[in-house]
């Protein structure tokens, strides 16, 4: 993340505000080829952007159903959410496990 005036909203830097929306959402019954190409010009241009991180954390949040956001499409962010989730799980479970660990200790 880059510094800015903490004040303003990120998407006021977002580089994508001067494209079209339409090359970061899919218009209905879109072709693969041509979703692909699409989605790869949209990360380019999220590749370029001052507020890439706090975008993508901004889908990741909400979560975003559809789209490029922060250089992601909606099935690059479920991968990326199931991870966080499992990563979770499993950080819950060793605290858990360490937890009876040190009072059976």
């Amino acid at each position: 993340m880059r510094d800015r005036d903490q004040d303003a909203p990120w998407h006021t830097e977002a580089v994508c505000r001067r494209d079209e929306a339409g090359l970061f959402f899919a218009p209905s019954k879109e072709p693969t080829a041509s979703r692909l190409s699409r989605e790869e010009a949209a990360k380019r241009v999220c590749a370029r952007c001052p507020v890439m991180v706090e975008c993508r954390e901004h889908a990741l949040l909400q979560p975003e159903p559809y789209g490029v956001w922060g250089g992601l499409t909606a099935a690059e962010r479920r991968v990326v959410l199931a991870r966080r989730r499992r990563r979770d799980l499993e950080l819950n479970k060793t605290a858990r496990t360490n937890g009876a660990i040190a009072a059976a200790g």
